[in-house]
C-alpha cells in the first residue's frame, strides 16, 4: 500500500525555507556557533571555563550551546574562534549559483 506523500523539497537552508530576512547569515551564525561549541567540548571546558576564555558570562555560553544566537554577530563569533586559538581564513570567489552563499570549512579544530 504505497501512497504518494506530497512534500516540498527544501532549499538546503532551513532559514530560507522559513522565510527569515537574512537566511545566509543566520545559517552562517549557526555553523560558527556549532564550531565554537565543538571546540569547547573537545577541550572539555566547563561552561564557566569557556566563558572565561571567551570573555563572556556563563549564560551566554548556554545560549550559544542552545542556538539562541540573536545576541551574537558573525564578527563576535569570529572573535570567539580567535580567543580559542583558531585562525580564520576567508576566501572570496564568484558565486556559483543564482544567489551567493556563506560557507565555512573547519579542519583539525580543538
Amino acid at each position: 500500500m504505497s501512497k504518494d506523500i506530497k512534500h516540498t523539497k527544501g532549499s538546503g537552508n532551513v532559514f530560507k525555507d522559513l522565510g527569515f530576512e537574512h537566511p545566509a547569515e543566520e545559517l552562517a551564525k549557526v555553523e560558527l556557533a556549532s564550531l565554537i561549541y565543538d571546540v569547547i567540548k573537545k577541550r572539555e571546558l566547563t561552561q564557566k571555563e569557556a566563558a572565561a576564555v571567551l570573555g563572556i558570562n556563563q549564560p551566554k555560553i548556554s545560549a550559544l550551546k542552545n542556538g539562541k544566537l540573536s545576541g551574537f554577530s558573525i564578527e563576535r563569533l569570529f572573535s570567539f574562534l580567535r580567543a580559542l586559538g583558531l585562525d580564520i581564513e576567508i576566501v572570496v570567489h564568484p558565486k556559483r549559483k543564482k544567489q551567493g552563499r556563506i560557507h565555512f570549512t573547519a579542519s583539525a579544530v580543538g
